[in-house]
């Protein structure tokens, strides 16, 4: 039987702001609050077939389906029963610190590339090379590399990953008689005629303070490439390169089609406004169609972010990894292996998709037949791109990226015009960071 522990809120499916502020625990600081509270040794209660899982899907959409993902767990497990414990998404992000050295599930919730690695390198997590000597088969070179921490050794189990994009209403584009711009110019120009038909051409939010880390990256990407983007998100490129600046001249020359007051509003809100035809594009990751109802989703679709630099085109796919890790010493290992290879196999992932079908299994042996066409599309195109980034605040060192890349985003948005200052602040920040 799956046990589910209530008290659990709606709350914004990334709020990272606050987890990257709380990230800032690993180098010292400590986190508050009671996060480990609810952790395995004392959920279990000392049962031995009982497997914690710490859960931070708090929507809706996707907390009714992880539960349903883990329904079948019980049947495969050999009498291990698993029970629930989710908290808000946020405080989840901001406590997770203390929690790992506390008490914690023994499988918990987390995301791929540096963010699993943060936790790996200082020995709070569970190594997992064992296990992906079963599941290896399951999944891509690109996704174990993305579960493998400093030592080469595996910390992480990939369950669903999903692209970001430029997201729009089919039936608002064959109205309008809109077509899929390629380059940067083809983008201004449809956004010129939307605005000029009375539409947000780029529905945009900045209150949670990530989501213009994403307009940030595919701008980035599409003029520098791949290598520079990494480059620079690992403090190995100057924040005041002129590469740099020309981001944020290209940003400036697209923020007037940009959704206004974005500074105080969440990303739900624009997603809403997209859903209401009343914009016309919205760069995010698939997951904006959890804010469709059933019977607007087939009218969701996305194309990638256009060229800007010949020289690197679209290349590049911004494909962020959900997935599991396990607890340093957890007080069910057993039954922490047995639910990690679970969720490793087709049958959840499908399981959790069929609920909220705004991802893609990581599983490449999962059955795609039953996929909507715009599962189809995401896997299709994070399949053919050369490179896949993260999301920059997964991408770079935690107290760069809540500090100032934040900081520095909302500056930027606030003040369009005083971009040298913004990236003064950015470097001088980096400096002191990457040492």
């Amino acid at each position: 039987m799956v046990r589910y522990t209530p008290g659990s809120s709606p709350l914004p499916h990334f709020g990272r702001r606050a987890m990257l502020r709380i990230m800032l625990a690993g180098a010292g600081v400590a986190a508050t609050g009671g996060l480990a509270a609810c952790g395995g040794g004392s959920s279990s209660g000392g049962d031995s077939k009982v497997v914690t899982f710490g859960n931070n899907l708090s929507d809706q959409v996707p907390k009714d389906a992880i539960t349903a993902a883990l329904k079948g767990f019980d049947a495969q497990s050999g009498g291990y029963s698993v029970t629930i414990n989710t908290k808000q998404h946020e405080q989840y992000q901001e406590q997770i610190n203390n929690y790992l050295q506390g008490k914690p599930d023994d499988v918990l919730a987390w995301f791929a590339g540096y963010r699993m690695r943060f936790f790996a390198d200082q020995g709070l997590t569970g190594d997992l090379s064992d296990l992906w000597g079963k599941i290896g088969g399951n999944y891509s070179d690109a996704l174990k590399q993305a579960s493998t921490g400093s030592d080469k050794k595996q910390y992480f189990v990939p369950f669903i990953q999903y692209p970001w994009g430029m997201f729009y209403r089919k039936s608002v584009w064959q109205e309008r008689g809109y077509t899929v711009p390629k380059t940067l110019d083809e983008l201004v120009a449809v956004s010129t005629k939307m605005k000029a038909d009375g539409l947000i051409p780029i529905a945009f939010a900045q209150k949670q303070g990530w989501p213009g880390m994403g307009t940030f990256d595919q701008l980035n990407f599409r003029i520098n490439g791949y290598q520079f983007h990494v480059d620079l998100l690992a403090g190995k490129e100057n924040w005041q390169d002129k590469k740099v600046k020309d981001v944020f001249d290209t940003w400036k020359r697209l923020l007037p089609f940009h959704q206004e007051n974005a500074l105080g509003r969440e990303w739900q809100e624009a997603a809403q406004a997209l859903q209401q035809k009343k914009a016309g594009m919205y760069l995010l990751g698939s997951f904006v169609g959890q804010q469709f109802p059933d019977a607007d989703k087939d009218d969701l679709d996305f194309f990638p972010f256009p060229e800007i630099n010949p020289e690197h085109g679209t290349d590049t796919v911004e494909a962020p990894i959900d997935g599991y890790m396990m607890a340093k010493k957890p007080a069910n290992k057993d039954g922490a292996l047995k639910l990690l290879e679970y969720l490793a196999s087709p049958e959840p992932q499908l399981a959790y998709l069929k609920a909220d079908p705004n991802s893609i299994a990581t599983n490449t042996k999962a059955d795609t037949s039953g996929y909507s066409a715009l599962q189809k599309k995401s896997a299709e195109v994070i399949k053919s791109a050369k490179h896949i980034t993260q999301f920059l605040d997964r991408d770079t060192d935690p107290g760069f990226a809540s500090e100032a890349a934040t900081n520095g985003l909302i500056a930027f948005i606030k003040n369009p015009d005083d971009i040298d200052s913004v990236l003064k602040g950015m470097a001088d920040q980096a400096k002191n960071i990457f040492k």
